[in-house]
C-alpha cells in the first residue's frame, strides 16, 4: 500500500531550482506506480507550468482561484476536481496564497 499526506508532501516544496523553475519546483511527488504518479502542486504568485505529456486530474486541496483550460476559465475551491487531457494548455490564475492541489498523472504519453 502507498499513502501520503498533503502536509508531508508540502514540506518538500519548493524543490530544486532550475532554469525552468528559478524559485524552486512548486511541486513534489508523493508516490508513483507504473504510469501513475501523484504529486502536490503549490505554486506561489504565478503558475508557469506548460502542457504535460500525460492525462491528469487536479483535486483541489486548499485555496481558491481560477483554472484556465484550453482558454476556458473556471472558478475553483477545495473539494473540486478537474480533468486536463495530455498536451492541453492550462494554468491556475488569481489563486489565493494557500492554494495547493493534488495532481494525478497516468496513462501513456499523449493521453488515452
Amino acid at each position: 500500500m502507498m499513502k501520503s499526506t498533503v502536509a508531508d508532501v508540502l514540506k518538500k516544496i519548493p524543490g530544486k531550482a532550475s532554469a525552468e523553475w528559478p524559485m524552486g519546483e512548486p511541486f513534489a511527488q508523493a508516490f508513483a506506480h507504473g504510469s501513475m504518479s501523484v504529486e502536490v502542486y503549490a505554486p506561489k504568485d504565478t503558475d508557469i507550468q506548460t502542457p504535460h505529456d500525460q492525462d491528469e486530474l487536479y483535486f483541489i486541496h486548499s485555496g481558491h482561484g481560477e483554472i484556465v483550460v484550453a482558454g476556458e476559465r473556471h472558478q475553483f475551491e477545495p473539494g473540486m476536481v478537474f480533468f486536463v487531457a495530455a498536451h492541453v494548455e492550462h494554468r491556475f490564475e488569481n489563486f489565493s496564497p494557500d492554494f495547493s492541489t493534488w495532481v494525478v498523472f497516468w496513462g501513456p504519453k499523449g493521453g488515452e
